[in-house]
C-alpha cells in the first residue's frame, strides 16, 4: 500500500469565483499593461525604425549574397563583399552631396544681405520699405551670425551631424548582421509556426522575401538609370555640381511615385539659378524622362519583380508616407505585394472552400 505524502505547500483550494470585481481588476490590469507596452514602443520608436530599415535592406541585399554563394564564395565572404560594396556606394553619395551643400549654404549666408539690396530695385518693395522699413530691418537681421544662431549654432549642427552619422552606422551594422544570420533567422521564424502548416508558410514566406528582394533590386536599377541619365545631361548642359545633383536624383528616385518629381524640382531650381535657358532645358528633360521612366523603364523592370496595379501602388505610397514618412513610401509597394499574395493564396481559397 502506497501512502501519498501531502503536498509540500498544502492542498490547492477551490477555484475563485469570477466575481465582477476580479473581472474588472483583471481587465484594468490588462489595459494598464497594454498602455505601458505602448509607451515603451513609443520610447524606442526611432530604434525600431532603424531595425526595420536594416531588415528591409538585408532582405533586399540577400539575393546578391545568395548569388555569390552559388558562384562558390563562402557565405561570410559574400556578406562582407556585398556589405563593403553597399558602403562604398553610400560613401560615394555622401562625398558627392556634402561639399556642394556646405559650399552653397555658406554662399547663401554670406550673400543674403546683397540679395536683399537687389530686392530694393523693385518699385513696389521700395514703397513698402519707405512705409515700414521692411528691407532695412530684414537686412539687419539677416547677418551670418544671426542665421547661424537661428539654425542652432555650431553645437546644434554638430548634434545633427552626429545623430545622422549614428543612425547610418547603426543601420549598416545591423544590416550586415541580418545578412550574416539571414538563413538562421528565417528558419527560426518558421519554427514558430505549427508543424502541420510549416511547409506552406515556408513557401509563402520565401515568395514574399523574394518579391521584396526583387523590388529593391529593380528600384536600385531604375535609380541608377535616372542618376546616369541626369549626370550626362547636366554635364552637357554645364550645370554646376552635376555629380552631386545626379546622386540626389538617384536617391530621390528610390521613393515611388513622388521621388522623381522631387529630384526634378531641385535640379530645375539649380538650373534656373544657373541661367534661364538651363532651367527651361532641365524642365523639358525631366518631363520627357519621367514619361519614359513611368511608361517604359518602370513597368519593364517591375513587371518581373512585383505585380501591383497603379492604383494600389499610389494608395499604398500615400498610406506609407502618412504612417512612416519616407521609410513608409519605400516599403509600401512590396508590403502591398505581400498582402496580395496572402489574400490570393490563403484568404480567397479559404473563402471558396466554405
Amino acid at each position: 500500500m502506497v501512502i501519498e505524502e501531502p503536498p509540500r505547500f498544502g492542498t490547492p483550494g477551490p477555484p475563485m469565483r469570477r466575481s465582477p470585481l476580479i473581472i474588472g481588476f483583471t481587465a484594468g490590469l490588462g489595459l494598464l499593461l497594454a498602455y505601458c507596452a505602448y509607451l515603451a514602443v513609443q520610447n524606442v520608436r526611432s530604434i525600431l525604425i532603424l531595425i526595420f530599415i536594416a531588415m528591409f535592406l538585408a532582405i533586399g541585399l540577400n539575393p546578391a549574397v545568395v548569388r555569390l554563394v552559388k558562384w562558390g564564395m563562402p557565405r561570410g565572404l559574400a556578406v562582407a563583399a556585398v556589405g563593403i560594396g553597399a558602403m562604398l556606394v553610400l560613401c560615394g553619395g555622401i562625398v558627392a552631396l556634402i561639399p556642394p551643400l556646405v559650399q552653397q549654404s555658406n554662399d547663401l549666408v554670406e550673400n543674403l544681405p546683397q540679395y536683399i539690396d537687389n530686392l530694393q530695385r523693385n518699385d513696389q518693395l521700395n514703397k513698402l520699405n519707405d512705409d515700414y522699413q521692411l528691407l532695412d530691418q530684414l537686412k539687419n537681421v539677416a547677418t551670418a551670425g544671426n542665421i547661424t544662431k537661428a539654425l542652432g549654432g555650431v553645437w546644434g549642427g554638430v548634434q545633427v551631424a552626429f545623430s545622422a552619422l549614428f543612425n547610418i552606422l547603426t543601420v549598416i551594422i545591423l544590416t550586415v548582421y541580418f545578412m550574416g544570420a539571414f538563413e538562421r533567422l528565417k528558419e527560426g521564424g518558421y519554427k514558430l509556426v505549427p508543424a502541420t502548416r510549416r511547409e506552406r508558410v515556408r513557401l509563402l514566406g520565401d515568395e514574399i522575401l523574394a518579391k521584396v528582394g526583387a523590388y529593391l533590386g529593380g528600384a536600385l536599377a531604375i535609380a541608377v538609370v535616372a542618376g546616369l541619365s541626369s549626370f550626362v545631361f547636366l554635364l552637357i548642359l554645364g550645370v554646376a555640381y552635376p555629380y552631386a545633383l545626379a546622386v540626389l536624383v538617384a536617391i530621390t528616385d528610390l521613393i515611388p511615385q513622388i521621388g522623381a518629381t522631387l529630384g526634378a524640382v531641385v535640379v530645375s531650381i539649380v538650373g534656373f539659378a544657373t541661367s534661364l535657358q538651363a532651367g527651361i532645358a532641365c524642365v523639358i528633360f525631366f518631363v520627357i524622362y519621367q514619361q519614359v521612366e513611368n511608361y517604359l523603364i518602370y513597368p519593364t523592370v517591375m513587371r518581373r519583380a512585383v505585380k501591383v496595379s497603379d492604383l494600389a501602388a499610389i494608395i499604398s505610397v500615400l498610406v506609407g508616407v502618412a504612417l512612416m514618412g519616407v521609410v513608409g513610401a519605400l516599403i509600401a509597394i512590396p508590403v502591398v505585394a505581400a498582402i496580395q499574395l496572402i489574400f490570393r493564396e490563403v484568404v480567397i481559397p479559404r473563402q471558396n472552400a466554405r
